[in-house]
This record gives C-alpha cells, sequence and structure tokens, in this order.
C-alpha cells in the first residue's frame, strides 16, 4: 500500500537539486481518481500535519481526498482562538493531555479514540461543505436508519434536532481547500466537559469564541454500531456521492518517504510559538484574593495584563500598601513585562524576587505570586 502512496504523492527536484514535495500530475498517479486515506497515526500533531502535506502537495484541481483519522485524547483549538480562554490548561496538564492549534478556523474540540476526523480535500472550485456533510448523514441513515441526523446551516450535524454529533472547520487556499469535521461514536464526554473550559479568568480579547453545545456519542443512540462498520459505510457513501470506487488505504505520516517534511511541520505544531504565540491580542482584568499563612488576614489585589504575541506587553498588580509595599507589587509587575504569558516562566521569575525577601513579607508575596501563576493557567 506505502508504495503505491509514494508513486501517488510524486517528488520532484527543484533546480538547486534539493528533492521537493511536488503536486501530483496526471502522469504520477496513474490516470488519476480520488483518494481515501486513512492514517495509522493518533498523534494529534502528526495528523494535523498530514493534512496541511496533502493540502500542500496533492494536485487538488485534479482529484480530491478524502483522509480519515483520530488521535489520543487531545484538546484542538482554532487557529484564531485563546487557548487560555478556551480549555483548563492545568487540568490539561495534570492528565497528560496536549494542546494543538489547527491552521483552520472554527472552535475548540476535544479529541479522543472515539471520535472520528473526516477531512474532505478538493480544489477551491468544487469547496461544498454541506455535500460533504451529506456523505456522513448518508452513511448514518444507511447503517442506522432509526437515527434523526441532519446538518445545520452552522455545518454542525445534529442528532434528533438538538445533540451534536459533529462539528466542521475549513480552510481555503489559492486554489485549494479542505474541510474537516468531528464524528463522535464514544468519546468521553466527561474529559470533554473537565477540559473544555476556561483556565484564565478576566479575558478581553477578540479571538474566535466556542460557541458551546449539548454532544452526545452515536453509541449512546445505537449501542451496536461498531467502530468499523462506520468507516466502511463512509467510504462506501463517500464513493457512491461522488462517482468513485475508491478503497481506504492505510498510511503513516511518521514515513518521511512518503510524507517528507511533516515531522518538521509536526513539531512546528507542538511549539510554544504556535500553540500560544499564535494568540490574538487579549488583556485580562482579573481580581486576585490573598491570604496571610501566618495571621488568616485576608485581603485582595487587581491584576492587568496585556499580552500581544503570547508575550506579556503591560502588567499592572493594584495591591493595598498595608499588605504589601509598593516597590514589591511594582517589581512583581515589572519582571513579567517582556516575558511569555506562562505560569512557568512567572514561577521562575517570581522565585528570583521572593528569595531576596524578609521572612515577614515572604508569605505574603509568594501568596500573590501564586495567584497571579493561576490566573496563566
Amino acid at each position: 500500500m506505502m508504495s503505491h502512496i509514494r508513486r501517488t504523492l510524486s517528488l520532484c527536484r527543484s533546480r538547486s537539486g534539493v528533492l521537493q514535495p511536488a503536486r501530483t500530475s496526471s502522469a504520477s498517479i496513474g490516470g488519476g481518481g480520488d483518494l481515501v486515506l486513512q492514517s495509522r497515526s493518533t498523534d494529534v500533531f502528526q495528523n494535523l500535519a498530514l493534512e496541511d502535506w496533502i493540502d500542500a502537495n496533492v494536485d487538488l484541481e485534479r482529484r480530491g481526498v478524502l483522509l480519515l483519522w483520530r488521535n489520543r485524547p487531545a484538546v484542538v483549538i482554532g487557529r484564531h482562538q485563546n487557548p487560555w480562554n478556551e480549555c483548563n490548561l492545568p487540568a490539561m496538564r495534570s492528565a497528560g493531555v496536549p494542546l494543538a492549534r489547527r491552521r483552520s478556523g472554527g472552535g475548540t474540540v476535544f479529541h479522543d479514540l472515539g471520535n472520528l476526523n473526516l477531512t474532505f480535500f478538493s480544489s477551491k472550485k468544487t469547496y461544498d461543505r454541506q455535500r460533504n456533510l451529506r456523505v456522513i448523514t448518508e452513511a448514518l441513515r444507511r447503517i442506522c436508519p432509526e437515527l434523526d441526523v441532519r446538518a445545520t446551516e452552522r455545518f454542525d450535524i445534529l442528532l434528533n434536532g438538538h445533540f451534536k454529533i459533529s462539528g466542521s472547520a475549513s480552510r481555503l487556499s489559492r486554489k485549494s481547500s479542505y474541510h474537516h469535521c468531528t464524528l463522535l461514536h464514544s468519546a468521553d464526554r466527561s474529559a470533554l466537559a473537565a477540559l473544555l473550559r476556561p483556565s484564565c479568568p478576566g479575558i478581553h480579547s477578540n479571538a474566535t469564541p466556542s460557541v458551546p453545545s449539548p454532544v452526545t456519542n452515536l453509541l449512546d443512540h445505537a449501542p451496536t454500531l461498531r467502530w468499523e462498520e462506520l468507516l466502511e459505510a463512509l467510504v462506501h457513501q463517500y464513493n457512491a456521492e461522488f462517482g468513485l470506487g475508491s478503497a481506504s488505504t492505510p498510511v503513516d505520516p511518521a514515513d518521511e518517504s512518503a510524507f517528507p517534511g511533516v515531522a518538521a511541520a509536526a513539531a512546528e505544531l507542538r511549539g510554544w510559538d504556535w500553540t500560544f504565540g499564535r494568540t490574538p491580542k487579549f488583556g485580562v482584568r482579573t481580581l486576585l484574593e490573598l491570604t496571610d499563612e501566618r495571621s488568616a488576614a485576608r485581603g485582595s489585589a487587581r491584576l492587568q495584563v496585556e499580552v500581544k504575541g503570547g508575550v506579556v506587553q503591560s502588567c499592572e498588580l493594584d495591591v493595598p500598601a498595608h499588605w504589601l509595599p509598593r516597590r514589591l507589587s511594582g517589581e512583581l509587575s515589572g519582571v513579567l513585562v517582556g516575558g511569555r504569558f506562562c505560569p512557568h516562566r512567572a514561577a521562575a521569575v517570581f522565585s528570583e524576587v521572593t528569595r531576596s525577601e524578609s521572612c515577614e513579607l515572604r508569605g505574603r508575596l509568594r501568596n500573590l505570586c501564586d495567584a497571579v501563576v493561576s490566573v496563566m493557567g
């Protein structure tokens, strides 16, 4: 199978003689015809990088591609979203669930092995999200005729007119496009609910917000629906909708000989600069609750932060003078400016400040630092 894919997704040499990915020609694909690919990887970064590789290297004006894939638990945000506002970053770290920012727009989704992802690649001219969703709804009607499934104008798929089982996002380039969507078969809905909630209070931003919806799994309403049966039905319906006869071909995005450059693209998607640094400019205005561990006295402070490109542009900590000397609150504000809006970075610079202070102030100072760090998720 992989030798077939290598022949299909060919390479060409640049004038400098360096091997580079090329859009496939009709000669290299042996007469053309659409492809149905199923990723063997369950790594969210590899699969997102594979999507981008196909979009960049397959001649989608000559052929379409359907990619089927799923991931180990992960949270995926849209290109223009704010991760601090979309997901519970501390809970994700505790559970070992990675965060990924995809290159398409849309809202935040939770992936696990009970969620199927479908990516429909086509030319920009033939881009048709409702037709793609019809592949899914007709496949479900064929194997589960008792289910009431319908696509909406927002390009979601609802079960029984209420429960969301599929959400969509897309990306259009100059000549090509891809439309990807989720399909909840047997996802962990408790993890979804726990992880898809804000981790930073008081955010003010123009980033694209997610629209919460009640969700359900297909398996909750069709308990005998097997994963393999669902895949087969979707491939069958894709072929029927587009007049094709394509069999599903397994592919491994980790195979650099078949997909050169995917590893580097996946590494970029894993990086802080892409995941957090691409967040649209935002501000934080929030109240910090303070407690003196020695005296049990309580107080509060106001925090105002402006963040651009994931970096703190300005910071103001308004702490009552009776709680902490002005010079210290000003010093804490100053050490944050110019650094990443990141709890690890903030904790490191705060430790340098607290280390030099007297024991009398150290407890209150540490409490204030911990409150600021918690705001960063």
